[in-house]
């Protein structure tokens, strides 16, 4: 027997499990009719505390009665499982019939992890990515590897797209000692665009439409034996309720965020903010809902850039902002004072990102032309998607280079992070010089996307191998080109805003000085510290040298 070795991507090792420590994850899913070309998209923001590499696995044929060893990051053993007589090449979380995988964690009942579990939620997305070819292919994959090997993780929400359809599994395990898992699996309607973040979200599901919705033979029984569910309180079984109860922290924390990618997307819905504010009576908030107007990539770029702004809850507002609206909350985000818990609030876009993602699956073309996954690094605010079409075979050096522990120009992540932690400094007056560079880019990615298909499909008739070449030659290019555009960014802001001033001209640094409404929130705490006597002339600060 052939013994393979099951190593996971640094993305799906290090990286998952830093995200999920911090328990924050951001995922959308739009579907064919809610996209203005009819792509199916899948966004998903991998929030956590490490150095992301972009990672290309190749297909590969195996011999019968293989077997496959599942490691942890660190990689040990944790067990062995049949290995697939093929399996597919995949560009990060994307693979080559175009279907995509995100998830969010919900943790949901922790007494219900399976410590004895073999299988993980990031072995399982890497697992479905190799052997299936379609969303629902994908779901039956998952729950048959976890009711044979067992499922080792807190409860997750896990985004599936393929080129017509696109699903959300919720999962959770069985407890110590348990078999197989609890979940539901539901199809997002089309036309609508749906939403999750680290709060399980399915609630009521028909028990009799297996077109739009799976689910595990027990997860009403289960529920009941372990108290969570009473079958006489005449209340509905809803997953997300008895798997994940709702409280002020989660809704908070996570309900937030879906509620803010639905206003944006709807804002006719008027959608009230009192759920996540756990206003008693509250409604929660839609399972999906259709949006105002189809939505186009650029517009799905859109929505995983938010910080509240617009709201009561504008984080680039108030004395929390500082002098310079900086929407940034250095952890943790919950804290006491005088036994009094606050928290502040949690945006879709964070410093906290590693990586993040929105993919296009495109029904209308052949596969290797109509799966694209436009990756980004660090915060989603302050990256730049770029694409990169699921057929290609390399990646490029910056994205694959550099970790953690140390600073290097050579690093996508490194000059992403260093300008998004830059702009902290002056957000308001950095942030549209970035988001400017930013719109340039991204716009001419997209205009350019139509030649670029047209130009594939010519040679996937004629020479599909110089198809792959051309695609991979493209996207290893621009994304280089756009590395280099991102560290002049940086060399400039340095230079322009640096030790307080602002060089607005060349050589010339002036003094900004803080806006006035901040300086009048000072002047409540310090007014008497910092005034003047009145008799004093004073010098003019400009005749004053240091």
């Amino acid at each position: 027997m052939l013994l393979v070795l099951f190593r996971l991507a640094i993305v799906l090792g290090l990286a998952v499990v830093s995200a999920g420590l911090s328990e924050a994850c951001t995922s959308l899913l739009v579907t064919k009719g809610a996209s203005n070309d009819g792509s199916v998209m899948i966004t998903y923001t991998c929030d956590g505390r490490f150095h992301p590499h972009f990672e290309y696995t190749a297909a590969a044929d195996h011999e019968p009665g293989d077997s496959l060893e599942i490691t942890d990051w660190r990689g040990n053993s944790r067990g062995w499982i049949a290995q697939a007589e093929h399996t597919y090449a995949h560009w990060e979380l994307m693979n080559e019939h175009q279907l995509v995988i995100g998830e969010t964690t919900f943790d949901g009942r922790k007494e219900l992890r399976n410590p004895d579990g073999i299988l993980h939620y990031w072995d399982l997305m890497v697992l479905a990515l190799q052997r299936a070819s379609t969303a629902r292919e994908a779901i039956t994959v998952i729950t048959d590897l976890v009711a044979e090997y067992g499922y080792g993780s807190t409860g997750e929400s896990i985004s599936i797209g393929d080129k017509h359809e696109a699903w959300v599994l919720e999962i959770i395990g069985p407890g110590e000692g348990g078999r197989g898992a609890e979940w539901v699996a539901v199809r997002v309607p089309d036309g609508h665009i749906s939403a999750h973040a680290n709060k399980a979200r399915i609630g009521r599901f028909p028990l009799d439409d297996p077109e739009n919705c799976r689910y595990s033979k027990n997860v009403i029984s289960f529920a009941v034996e372990k108290g969570y569910y009473d079958p006489d309180s005449g209340e509905p079984f809803r997953f997300c309720d008895i798997y994940d109860p709702p409280d002020p922290k989660n809704r908070r924390y996570c309900e937030m965020r879906v509620w803010s990618a639905l206003r944006r997307a709807a804002p006719s819905l008027n959608l009230s903010p009192d759920y996540h504010r756990s206003v008693p009576g509250a409604e929660d908030y839609p399972w999906s809902i259709k949006p105002d107007n189809k939505l186009s990539i650029r517009d799905v770029f859109a929505l995983m850039r938010d910080h509240y702004e617009g709201t009561p809850y504008d984080m680039t507002q108030g004395v929390d902002a500082g002098p310079y609206g900086c929407p940034k909350r250095w952890r943790p985000l919950f804290w006491t004072i005088d036994s009094v818990e606050y928290t502040w609030e949690r945006p879709i876009s964070t410093q906290q990102t590693g990586f993040s993602f929105v993919s296009q699956s495109r029904s209308w073309l052949p596969d290797a032309i109509g799966g694209v996954y436009w990756g980004g690094v660090d915060d989603t605010y302050t990256t730049c998607y770029t694409p990169f079409y699921c057929c290609i075979n390399a990646v490029p050096k910056s994205f694959r280079t550099g970790k953690f522990s140390e600073f290097t120009w050579e690093s996508a992540f490194w000059i992403f992070n260093f300008v998004a932690n830059f702009a902290n400094l002056r957000f308001n007056q950095m942030a549209p010089e970035i988001t400017a560079v930013q719109q340039d880019i991204e716009s001419t990615y997209v205009a350019v996307q139509p030649a670029l298909d047209r130009a594939a499909m010519e040679l996937h008739e004629t020479d599909p191998d110089m198809m792959v070449r051309f695609l991979t030659d493209y996207c290893v290019s621009q994304a280089e080109m756009m590395i280099e555009r991102w560290r002049d960014l940086a060399k400039y802001l340095i230079v322009k805003y640096n030790d307080g001033y602002v060089q607005n001209e060349p050589g010339r640094a002036e003094q900004d000085g803080y806006p006035e409404a901040w300086l009048r929130t000072v002047l409540e705490h310090r007014a008497e510290e910092l005034k003047l006597p009145e008799q004093s002339q004073g010098t003019p600060e400009s005749e004053l040298t240091d």
